[in-house]
């Protein structure tokens, strides 16, 4: 006997999206399996504001993936967040630059990270002032990193504090219009060491 396609829905459960615990395990969403094993692995999207019912922060989605269920819940870990394009190309304007950079941080609990940010200039700065400005976005970047854990670093990332670090420290240099860290990505965990 053929199953409809209404008996092979019926077969699947819903489960309760549950966000890290760095962002307080609060409810998410649901999503839908026929068996929780593959749930594992699953990437879910989502905007900081839907997060935190803040709207001014609806600019920044984070990627999270289910890494564990359990009863009807499935727990996620972060892996990275970025800012949406429409939000970037509204930060970049004409005579003026929009200085980036690339790093792959360690934490201080051994995560590695790759973290990109952007700076946006006031005017156009010259070649040896964006040298300089990536520089201080490069150190500034690897400090935080080697004293914070990836939890506490993922807080400064979305909250905007190391944006306002960087800000702080390349200001004088040039003048900024604006500094975001505008996308992170888990590249590597701790290696659990056996004993």
């Amino acid at each position: 006997m053929a199953v409809t396609k209404t008996e092979g829905w019926k077969a699947k459960s819903w489960y309760n999206l549950v966000a890290p615990d760095m962002f307080g395990k609060t409810n998410i969403g649901e999503t839908v399996a026929d068996v929780p094993e593959k749930l594992i692995g699953r990437i879910v999207e989502i905007t900081l504001g839907e997060l935190t019912n803040d709207l001014s922060k609806q600019n920044t989605k984070l990627i999270l993936k289910i890494d564990r269920v359990g009863g009807d819940s499935a727990y996620t870990k972060y892996m990275g967040h970025q800012l949406t394009q429409d939000y970037l190309r509204s930060l970049v304007k004409r005579q003026t630059s929009a200085v980036e950079t690339n790093i792959s941080v360690t934490t201080k609990d051994g995560y590695t990270l790759r973290v990109k940010p952007s700076c946006f200039t006031i005017k156009r700065a010259r070649a040896n002032q964006v040298k300089a400005i990536r520089q201080i976005m490069n150190q500034v970047i690897a400090a935080k990193a080697k004293e914070l854990d990836m939890e506490q670093f993922v807080q400064d990332v979305v909250t905007g504090k190391l944006s306002a670090s960087i800000y702080h420290d390349v200001k004088p240099i040039y003048p900024l219009r604006r500094v975001e860290v505008r996308k992170t990505e888990i590249e590597a965990e701790p290696v659990a060491v056996a004993s």
